[in-house]
């Protein structure tokens, strides 16, 4: 959920993706580095970019596609995540604005990038309010992300007409299961009306090229506006038997509903983990949330979802887990290992779980080092015994502040064989406050939704911000002992 300013494009299909290698540092705060650590740059200079996304290609674990606005972006690895190329193509021409990305691999090895577009945004936060063409479409990649389809999908798509809704923050799932529903493709997503919050879901039987009307998945909608109260949020996993979960943030709960039947029906959506409310303030960033994510580990059919709240006063991150498909959970894990109640925030956790060897990974930004609680580096926590104990690791070494820029509302991770690769968003120190280099001029510029930023026609009202840039980390735990 978003942000844009200008519709500028990559010029380039050949970029350098700059490599940062991991070097010891106090500033670390005397976590211990991520196994193999590189981090790697994927946007040649600081822009508008944001909001990230990361797939590994299930048929082909040499391949990795991550994703990011604005518009909507991919860069490809062949190689594992040691080298990283540019994608061209990605981004619709007939919208002005795209993102809200989030990328998967179906189990033919084709990666399908989901987004919204849109024109012009409604009035702030009320997003259905005075919308125009708004949708959520689908392009897809046959050859591990180099090559995209000229042709975008549409999953729902709304034309200029009074009262329209808003389609908001979808995310895609695959099922890559053996079951007879393998194949299948569902993206859920927050449907903005004048009166209320929906969420709705689509599901393709088709590799991707047809979607199915959207269906209603929610117990009862949620508030209307982009706040707490709304349904937002949405994230789903596929079970060995083809079980769709799905699960999004409503009413200081987070609710799941289960499909037994490929995406054609739901269960009774029910609230399954108490929260504290999921939508807050954070010193430096215009807005945080703690958005929930739910992964499986595919041997045993264990459940894990995730969140972060202010439950301890300062942000934390939380698992809890199922072992009976969801029906009862775990008391909440503490995820991050700092000591509780330090005033330290721990925020935008994203959550992976290792299809091959079920370990669970979890990525988030981590200011335990900064008594002033405005820097931030990237934490990976990692958990061998089923959730219960993580272990903290420094993904990055030199923490930042992102202040003065628009820094989105997610971060991505994904893990095979592993291999862990997280995908974020960070603010360069070196970002110049009022100038842009001539490469930065080239970039696409985005920016969160605020209609206090924009003119009655969607064009810029205020002076522009800082750069940021997105990045990519991986880590090798091959070999390391383990346990299940």
């Amino acid at each position: 959920m978003f942000f844009a300013r200008r519709n500028r494009r990559f010029e380039s299909s050949t970029v350098f993706i700059l490599f940062i290698s991991m070097t010891p540092s106090v500033q670390s705060q005397d976590l211990p580095k991520a196994p193999h650590a590189q981090v790697f740059t994927l946007t040649p200079a600081p822009g508008y970019f944001t909001e990230p996304a990361i797939a590994v290609n299930p048929t082909n674990p040499q391949q990795v596609v991550g994703v990011f606005q604005d518009n909507a972006h991919a860069s490809y690895s062949w190689d594992a995540g040691q080298t990283w190329q540019l994608a061209e193509g990605v981004d619709p021409k007939n919208y002005r604005v795209s993102g809200d990305v989030s990328v998967a691999f179906d189990n033919q090895g084709h990666a399908v990038i989901c987004y919204i577009a849109f024109d012009k945004l409604g009035t702030f936060n009320y997003w259905a309010h005075g919308a125009t063409r708004n949708g959520i479409f689908v392009r897809r990649s046959l050859d591990g992300g180099k090559t995209w389809e000229a042709g975008h999908i549409p999953v729902a798509e709304q034309p200029s007409s009074p009262g329209i809704p808003f389609e908001d923050k979808p995310y895609i799932v695959a099922d890559n299961s053996k079951s007879k529903y393998a194949g299948n493709l569902y993206i859920g997503w927050t449907r903005w009306r004048i009166a209320d919050s929906q969420m709705v879901l689509s599901r393709s039987t088709d590799d991707g090229k047809t979607w199915s009307q959207p269906i209603e998945i929610d117990a009862h909608p949620g508030l209307p506006r982009d706040d707490n109260g709304a349904a937002e949020g949405f994230e789903g996993a596929v079970g060995p038997d083809g079980k769709l979960y799905a699960i999004w943030s409503q009413d200081n709960t987070i609710m799941l509903t289960v499909s037994h039947d490929g995406g054609k029906t739901f269960s009774h959506a029910r609230a399954v983990i108490h929260t504290a409310p999921i939508m807050f303030a954070i010193q430096t960033l215009e807005r945080a949330n703690g958005f929930p994510q739910i992964a499986i580990d595919p041997k045993n059919s264990h459940l894990y979802v995730t969140w972060s709240d202010y439950r301890n006063g300062d942000l934390d991150v939380f698992i809890a887990n199922s072992r009976d498909g969801g029906k009862h959970w775990t008391a909440p894990v503490r995820v991050n290992d700092d000591p509780i109640h330090n005033g330290a925030e721990q925020f935008f956790q994203w959550l992976a779980v290792d299809p091959t060897d079920g370990s669970i990974d979890v990525l988030f930004y981590d200011r335990r080092g900064d008594p002033q609680n405005k820097k931030q580096i990237v934490v990976l926590a990692r958990s061998t015994d089923g959730g219960h104990t993580f272990s903290n690791y420094a993904w990055t070494d030199n923490p930042f502040e992102a202040s003065g820029v628009f820094f989105g509302d997610y971060s991505g991770l994904a893990a095979y064989g592993g291999r862990v690769y997280g995908i974020w968003t960070e603010k360069p120190a070196s970002a110049p406050e009022s100038k842009e280099t001539p490469e930065a001029k080239d970039q696409p510029e985005a920016k969160d939704k605020s209609a206090e930023d924009k003119d009655k026609d969607g064009k810029d009202s205020k002076p522009k911000r800082e750069g940021t840039i997105v990045k990519v980390g991986t880590a090798d735990f091959t070999g390391l002992a383990q346990s299940r």
